[in-house]
């Protein structure tokens, strides 16, 4: 498969199987993030489901908000 067809096939299974969201911080926070998510091994988009999906849980279990 060529280059450009893996391209193509990537970006219509993330279109299909994803969800975008445009997240903006203040400025300098995203290498903050950054480098705990490296630190814990995890890439920054998963290190930020993980701390959504750990808030929504808590939320839903009535925890602090």
């Amino acid at each position: 498969m060529e280059k450009q067809e893996k391209s193509a096939y990537r970006n219509s299974w993330i279109a299909e199987k994803l969800d975008r969201v445009n997240l903006t911080m203040p400025k300098g926070k995203k290498e903050q993030v950054k480098e705990t998510a490296d630190r814990l091994g995890l890439s920054l988009n998963a290190y930020i489901n993980l701390a959504i999906d750990e808030r929504m849980e808590k939320d839903a279990s009535g925890g602090v908000q």
